[in-house]
């Protein structure tokens, strides 16, 4: 976070100082007639400024430029949050009403009602992981540290299980490679999980007292 916050501020200051570097080239003609002394030759002037005026204005370009790219990643950043919510919110509704879960596609498997809620619930645990990884908040290493512990539980290979290869489909028919590679890190931990043996089943997390 404190790094995000850090490569903010760069871009902030560095299209800050853009705007401000226009301003001053616009003003710069006022300000050197009110200052100059009488008899200044204006042309000579003319020449200089025009040399060193071509190199702020291009620096100056790069900083409204960098301003307008940031704004833009942070606008697709909150579009793609608001989705995410908005998604939650319709899973965290129907996960409580039986009547509601069936409007959604049914999973591959017959499960019962409780076994539903886990994996729908795990699946927006995956989902948030993948949203991280689509907006480059996360890298493979990263995302391979949270999988082996995650892979770690019954209900999260069960999840995976059922849900892979519709993840996989869709993402294919899309053309989204960055989903496909998230796809496939996750293919990859969870065979190394089951290879490894079995997983901690949920009646074991806790204990008795």
């Amino acid at each position: 976070m404190a790094r995000t916050l850090t490569r903010h501020s760069k871009v902030l200051v560095l299209a800050a100082a853009g705007l401000a570097t226009v301003t001053l080239i616009a003003f710069a003609p006022l300000l050197l007639r009110a200052a100059a002394p009488a008899g200044t030759d204006w042309g000579k002037i003319s020449d200089i400024s025009q040399t060193y005026g071509a190199s702020l204005s291009a620096v100056a370009l790069l900083g409204v430029a960098t301003g307008l790219v940031y704004q833009a990643r942070q606008t697709a950043v909150a579009t793609e949050d608001a989705y995410r919510a908005s998604h939650r919110q319709l899973i965290m509704m129907s996960m409580d009403d039986p009547d509601l879960m069936v409007c959604w596609e049914p999973l591959p498997v017959r499960v019962s009602h409780l076994d539903a809620k886990r994996i729908y619930f795990t699946n927006l645990i995956v989902s948030s992981w993948f949203t991280d990884y689509q907006l480059k908040r996360i890298n493979d290493e990263g995302l391979r540290v949270l999988l082996r512990a995650h892979f770690g539980g019954e209900v999260a290979r069960k999840h995976w299980e059922i849900s892979r290869l519709h993840r996989r489909q869709i993402n294919e028919a899309l053309g989204d490679s960055r989903a496909l590679r998230f796809v496939t890190v996750v293919d990859e931990v969870y065979e190394q999980a089951v290879s490894a043996g079995p997983p901690t089943p949920s009646s074991a997390y806790f204990s008795a007292s």
